[in-house]
């Protein structure tokens, strides 16, 4: 497709008396892997939920694909959300179903498919993220933090998704099944040619996956670039964020 895959004009949000976000501009191009970073209640989380539908801004409008969010028909809505896939922070699969069903139930939904071919499809995410067939029969209690991500990693690509939503992709998993799932979902990117948003505050999965980074302060975008550019700004979060030890070891440890 020619233009954004998403394309947000002029949003602001508002509950009760707070305004969280004020005339927010951004356009994500088709391929680029964007991170969007901003201090805690700055929004970020709510701007992803936007995104995909789950809340409506105050004023402004969203078009994914060139299609506004809303409106249209429950049929046009509904091939639009079947264009991306969701990760939640925590994972969010179905405590009362095995892996298997986890991944299966948007298959399902569709009404489209026989077990047969169901079937085929969640084995092949399955092997997508690089866990095992008889991984299929286990519960999410039984999954360790790095199992549960690739799990609701396998349910979000299900469908064959062009956009990939991921809201603090890595939080809660140590270094190195953090750094697994980076490589994964870089990988499975690049492979499957996926545009991709993540929320993330951990400087390391930034560096290691975003092309272009999204600031998200004072209730706007208050830069969009590749790191280097982002890291220029002269600006207090910035220089908090990116200009830290921390940061340094994160942007020197990527390069």
């Amino acid at each position: 497709m020619t233009g954004p895959v998403i394309a947000i004009h002029d949003l602001s949000t508002r509950f009760g008396a707070v305004w969280v976000h004020r005339h927010l501009n951004l356009e994500i191009a088709s391929g680029e892997m964007v991170a969007l970073v901003g201090g805690s209640g700055s929004g970020k989380t709510t701007l992803l939920r936007q995104m995909i539908g789950l809340l409506t801004p105050t004023e402004g409008a969203i078009r994914l694909f060139g299609e506004p969010l809303f409106g249209g028909g429950v049929a046009r809505e509904r091939a639009l959300r079947q264009r991306f896939g969701v990760l939640f922070q925590h994972g969010a699969l179905f405590s009362a179903f095995n892996v298997f069903d986890n991944i299966a139930f948007p298959l399902r939904e569709l009404k489209t498919l026989d077990e047969t071919a169901i079937h085929d499809l969640v084995m092949l995410k399955l092997e997508m993220v690089e866990l095992l067939p008889r991984h299929a029969e286990l519960m999410p209690a039984e999954l360790s933090g790095g199992m549960v991500k690739r799990v609701a990693l396998a349910r979000s690509l299900a469908l064959e998704p062009e956009l990939l939503l991921l809201d603090e992709p890595t939080a809660g998993l140590d270094p190195d099944r953090s750094d697994s799932f980076v490589r994964l979902t870089r990988m499975l990117g690049e492979e499957l040619g996926l545009t991709v948003v993540l929320v993330t505050h951990d400087l390391d999965t930034l560096a290691a996956l975003a092309t272009r980074v999204a600031v998200l302060t004072e209730h706007h975008i208050l830069a969009y670039g590749s790191i280097d550019e982002i890291m220029r700004f002269d600006h207090p979060f910035i220089l908090n964020f990116f200009h830290s030890e921390r940061g340094q070891r994160a942007l020197a440890h990527a390069h």
